[in-house]
């Protein structure tokens, strides 16, 4: 009966042992995470452009991709300040943007926040312009072109899930174009000459 008693206070003593160990390491692992967070971005490209920001939109850090496949960046948070941040990876024509937040001193990522923004494609083509632009969030598009630094056109293209314009240029008016996209909250821009 000793020996029963003896081998269930030893089976309690371990197993209040293991506990305590796990809840320090937990412990140590979320000091860890404090200052060390990794994040991982899949399919980029090299010229790809990453940038980390604050809720005022203000950069705190930008990058450009060296290497193509998947970034596995580890980032030293410690420095933040409670509040709301993004990650923004800017590609050839989209633009991925995972939110995170400071609080207690611990970095907390939203996963239903991430979110993928579609670039307008602006091509020339001897005195056309063609713009596409693919919105499911269907906010409206402002399109302003200029030539030789002067404003010839604006228009604001209620957007579809898919907007499709074509602008025939003057042809006898060669020079220096620019078009501006302002959407989202963001700009656009694509200089070009005909």
């Amino acid at each position: 009966m000793k020996t029963m008693k003896r081998k269930i206070l030893i089976v309690v003593f371990m197993l209040t042992a293991m506990f305590n160990y796990a809840n320090r390491l937990n412990e140590t692992l979320s000091n860890l995470n404090i200052e060390k967070v990794r994040v991982e971005f899949k399919n980029v490209k090299k010229g790809d452009f990453l940038t980390i920001k604050n809720e005022d939109g203000i950069t705190l850090h930008s990058e450009t991709i060296s290497k193509e496949g998947v970034i596995n960046k580890v980032f030293d948070f410690s420095n933040l300040t409670e509040g709301n941040y993004v990650f923004e990876l800017e590609k050839d024509f989209e633009i991925k943007i995972k939110s995170f937040k400071v609080e207690d001193g611990k970095v907390i990522f939203n996963k239903d926040s991430e979110q993928v923004i579609f670039k307008p494609v602006v091509r020339s083509k001897s005195e056309l312009l063609l713009i596409s632009k693919i919105s499911f969030d269907k906010k409206p598009l402002q399109i302003v072109l200029f030539f030789e630094g002067e404003k010839i056109y604006s228009e604001t293209a209620k957007s579809t899930t898919i907007l499709n314009r074509v602008y025939k240029l003057d042809a006898d008016k060669k020079g220096n174009y620019k078009v501006i996209i302002y959407n989202n909250g963001r700009s656009y821009t694509k200089r070009f000459k005909i």
